[in-house]
């Protein structure tokens, strides 16, 4: 039972105070339209004071009840206590009404029969009302507690997925930079400085809630241009952005694991190695492919970090993205396809 709105504490007590005007002004309601009103009229009946006595009587008991007794007596399971301090204060609602009678010089009025008949229904009819609205109350703040409790374990697990992004993706790309320095190629120098604007993003917009996709693209791109500058001609790489029809924001380093699973699974061994990546966002909707060729007859030995970006992309997707995405894997043609549609908006 989750409340729609959570309430400022001004508008919480006049709803309250509404509440009890309404109800307490019922009876006056209901006469003005009772064709018997003068006739019923009793001049011996307890005027407006004693009625206005009794209604802060039952607001008291209901606040009582719902914040003191019920708490603090019936959650703890100590029920004798309970039952008790309810005769208690229905006693103490006999005292009210026997002094307000003295007072005003009308004891001989007073029937002990007539106050338990004109006090029960009210006495039970406030007490149910007082425990469900302090049930329903807890039970609030309940849901809100444990919202709050997934809310922050979700920002935890969010954490840790994306700390393990970034220890994997720099160690595929720092074996690319090995091999440059290796062959002594010129492009180690262009290589450093896509790999330092690489770690600036990774540094100052990782830690953001989203991105623009612009940035996301531009992080991409120049992962793309060092593992292009890495195996040279040995791969071919297509690289197709689409229409971007207006600014959308992304979680960061949502898509490079499936461009980092391309580069690694799609190289090596495999004969033609070409990659295939398109991208287009319309509409509120990203459609995300990156598709790389296989060798079937390929023996390659995993390594243990084999796997993570794919698995990590993946459960991130369901945390962030639950019912607003569509990832589809498979093989078609020797290419292994990874397409992602994702909602933006």
């Amino acid at each position: 039972m989750k409340l729609p709105f959570k309430l400022s504490r001004w508008v919480f007590i006049v709803l309250h105070i509404t509440f009890w005007l309404l109800l307490f002004s019922l009876p006056f309601l209901l006469q003005m339209y009772s064709e018997k009103r003068a006739a019923t009229t009793d001049k011996h009946q307890p005027g407006i004071a004693f009625y206005i006595l009794k209604c802060l009587f039952w607001t008291a008991f209901f606040y009582i009840n719902a914040y003191i007794l019920f708490p603090r007596l019936f959650y703890k399971r100590d029920y004798g206590k309970y039952i008790l301090s309810l005769i208690a204060l229905l006693a103490g609602c006999l005292v009210l009404e026997l002094g307000y009678f003295v007072l005003t010089d009308s004891l001989t009025h007073f029937h002990l029969r007539g106050f338990i008949l004109f006090n029960t229904f009210p006495f039970l009819f406030i007490l149910a009302c007082s425990t469900a609205y302090k049930m329903f109350l807890d039970r609030a703040e309940t849901e809100r507690l444990a919202s709050q409790k997934e809310t922050e374990h979700l920002k935890t697990e969010l954490a840790f997925l994306r700390s393990q992004i970034s220890p994997h993706f720099m160690f595929n790309v720092l074996n690319g930079m090995v091999a440059l320095a290796r062959k002594k190629s010129d492009l180690v120098e262009p290589s450093l400085i896509k790999l330092s604007s690489i770690m600036r993003y990774m540094l100052y917009e990782n830690d953001e809630e989203k991105v623009s996709l612009e940035k996301e693209l531009e992080y991409l791109q120049s992962y793309i241009d060092l593992q292009k500058q890495r195996f040279g001609k040995s791969i071919t790489v297509t690289t197709t952005i689409e229409t971007i029809d207006k600014p959308y924001y992304i979680e960061p380093m949502l898509l490079i694991p499936f461009v980092e699973n391309a580069f690694k699974h799609g190289t090596g061994l495999v004969h033609d190695a070409e990659i295939r990546i398109c991208l287009r966002a319309t509409n509120g909707l990203l459609h995300f492919s990156v598709a790389n060729r296989y060798a079937e007859e390929s023996t390659e030995i995993k390594d243990k970090t084999s796997g993570i970006g794919l698995n990590n992309v993946h459960r991130r997707l369901n945390l962030l993205y639950k019912n607003t995405h569509t990832l589809d894997i498979k093989k078609n043609d020797g290419f292994f396809i990874v397409s992602l549609k994702l909602n933006l908006i």
